[in-house]
């Protein structure tokens, strides 16, 4: 895999897209942060368009943000997303209350 995009949340509903690009020539990550998260599947149709081979999603989407970005692909790459267990309740707690 030379090529795969992280979409996560930027917490403002109100802020213009963000883009930035890290690694190597030998794998890219391509981030992408959407102001919120009905704004996934867009997001995801644009990385198929710069040739990610895999998309993977922040924990802020959730099921239905999940559900959205893998119906905008229609298997065209495979798409994941990032959940805590039980263990993190309580960090996650502290975090967003």
């Amino acid at each position: 895999m030379n090529r795969w995009g992280f979409i996560y949340t930027l917490g403002d509903p109100d802020a213009p897209r963000q883009t930035a690009t890290v690694g190597s020539d030998a794998c890219q990550l391509v981030c992408v942060g959407v102001p919120r998260v009905e704004d996934g599947p867009d997001a995801a149709r644009d990385l198929i368009a710069q040739g990610v081979e895999l998309i993977e999603l922040c924990g802020a989407f959730a099921g239905p943000g999940l559900a959205a970005v893998v119906a905008e692909v229609d298997g065209k790459v495979p798409v994941g997303a990032v959940f805590y267990g039980g263990e993190a309740a309580t960090g996650l707690s502290r975090l967003f209350g």
